[in-house]
């Protein structure tokens, strides 16, 4: 019996870490800027925790009933709270109100479960052992969750499944505490039926998670969905517009098959065609092997490394034929070695040389991306260039981010490379810039390989050429203790957004 009790509190505290994770997860991915949402909301969960603690002191009776009942609204509550996440971000204006509201509406009952089951128990076990029970299989509950949600929960059932999954679990202990207490409850047919009830609405939630997704995503994106996918790291969703196709990570825009040859382009041709005799080449970021597809236009290259933290990433664009079909088969090429893992450490402990590396990171808005622009980063970077080789960054806009283009461009320059900044326009982006970093002088390419779409030696020189709207202004260098850079992108784009 014993055994069974505190395996309800080991139970109530996952679920209630699942739901501050999932709100956390949720809004990272559609408002971005992770930590400042993860931030706030666990200070919101944690405040509304300790006001539904509080508020526990003023229930006096039939506390095993009310306590059923705080289990049910906590299952209904979370197990349904990234279904209406997931439809208010679609459907309506009002995003930010309802996860803050829904946030502090589960912590409050969270808050309020732990009091009344300890004082339920306290017949049943002295106080100092009540205590140490209680919170050592809280902990223990807490921490299986938070291994849970990255390992299993997020790639192998998704937002919606995984809610509903753990509101079923609450609903779950409600109906077996209508056993375990059945003397305190003047009625335990009538709570256990009501059980039933939740479980079922739960379940059929359970059963149509898929399509409550379809449904959302169908109306988020202009164009017809033909594939999504929730992984440990993000949300990818592909889009098809007649023969367009247009890549989503976490809502941003990835690339427009219409005008990505464009962008690819000028990422590796610029610098690769100015290395003569170039061997070993190195892609960070680039899941989508664009970038190594216009790589393998140089048959001098002997292996090109692609390194990319998202496993299903680079497993998508291997296997799915429309993907395989845009990046023209590369990853499937002998040259090329992926590597799935977190850039930084995996420079950190390689030691290899590459005479062209090709830095193709989504754009830095979040700290979590930004740590990838700083002149730690780059310093380590330079540790990878040989002497006469060339490394170039995607950089973000220089007319809408324009102090954040040139703050990479500063950056660079801080962490002790030459830097030769150019830009293009891409008609899905707008104009879009890149930085070009080296360990001595550097010079345009006097050749490009044959098969270019769009870039031509005669245009080549043009690119590095700024008009005065997009021209230096004043900023700071990107450092990874303080980092300008994402305070500098999130202004600017939320300014374009407004």
């Amino acid at each position: 019996m014993a055994l069974v009790l505190f395996l309800s509190v080991f139970l109530i505290a996952a679920c209630g870490l699942i739901y501050e994770l999932i709100a956390g997860t949720l809004a990272s991915y559609l408002l971005g800027d992770s930590v400042l949402q993860f931030s706030t909301i666990i200070g919101s969960y944690l405040f509304a925790m300790g006001i539904g603690s509080w508020l526990s002191r003023f229930i006096d009776r039939a506390l095993v009933s009310r306590f059923i009942t705080i289990e049910l609204m906590v299952g209904l509550l979370g197990g349904f709270s990234s279904t209406i996440l997931f439809l208010s971000f679609t459907y309506t204006t009002g995003f930010r109100f309802l996860l803050y509201a829904l946030v502090i509406g589960i912590g409050i009952l969270v808050g309020l479960e732990i009091p009344l089951l300890m004082r339920i128990l306290r017949e049943r076990f002295q106080f100092k052992e009540l205590v140490a029970n209680v919170l050592t299989f809280d902990y223990m509950g807490a921490l299986g969750a938070s291994l849970l949600f990255p390992l299993f929960l997020v790639p192998k059932l998704g937002m919606v499944r995984s809610a509903v999954l753990f509101g079923l679990v609450n609903a779950g202990v409600a109906l077996w505490s209508t056993f375990l207490f059945k003397e305190h409850l003047p009625s335990p047919l009538m709570q256990r039926a009501v059980c039933a009830v939740v479980v079922l609405i739960l379940g059929g939630g359970m059963a149509v998670a898929d399509r409550i997704t379809d449904t959302a995503d169908a109306a988020l994106y202009a164009d017809d969905v033909i594939f999504s996918k929730t992984t440990p790291y993000q949300r990818m969703v592909l889009t098809k517009w007649k023969q367009d196709y247009r890549l989503y990570l976490n809502s941003h825009l990835q690339f427009s098959s219409r005008d990505e040859y464009r962008y690819h382009e000028c990422l590796v041709h610029p610098g690769l065609a100015s290395i003569p005799g170039a061997k070993h080449a190195l892609v960070l970021g680039g899941g989508d092997g664009l970038a190594v597809r216009e790589m393998l236009k140089y048959p001098g290259l002997e292996s090109i490394t692609l390194v990319d933290l998202d496993p299903e990433m680079t497993r998508q664009f291997s296997t799915h034929p429309l993907l395989v079909q845009l990046n023209g088969g590369s990853f499937k090429n002998p040259k090329v070695h992926i590597v799935n893992a977190d850039a930084f450490p995996w420079l950190e402990k390689n030691e290899a040389l590459y005479d062209f590396i090709a830095v193709d990171f989504p754009d830095p808005n979040n700290y979590s991306l930004g740590k990838l622009y700083t002149t730690a980063f780059y310093r380590l970077l330079k540790h990878h260039l040989s002497q006469n080789g060339v490394a170039v960054v995607q950089s973000t806009s220089p007319m809408f981010a324009r102090q954040s283009f040139w703050c990479i461009n500063e950056t660079m320059k801080q962490a002790g490379f030459n830097v030769h900044a150019y830009h293009v326009y891409v008609p899905s982006f707008g104009e879009w810039g890149y930085v070009i970093g080296t360990q001595g002088d550097w010079r345009p390419p006097t050749q490009l390989p044959s098969g270019l779409k769009f870039l031509t030696l005669k245009n080549v020189a043009g690119l590095f050429d700024f008009p005065p709207d997009l021209a230096p202004v004043p900023v700071e260098p990107n450092r990874l203790n303080d980092q300008s850079l994402v305070r500098y992108y999130d202004r600017e784009w939320r300014e374009i957004v407004r």
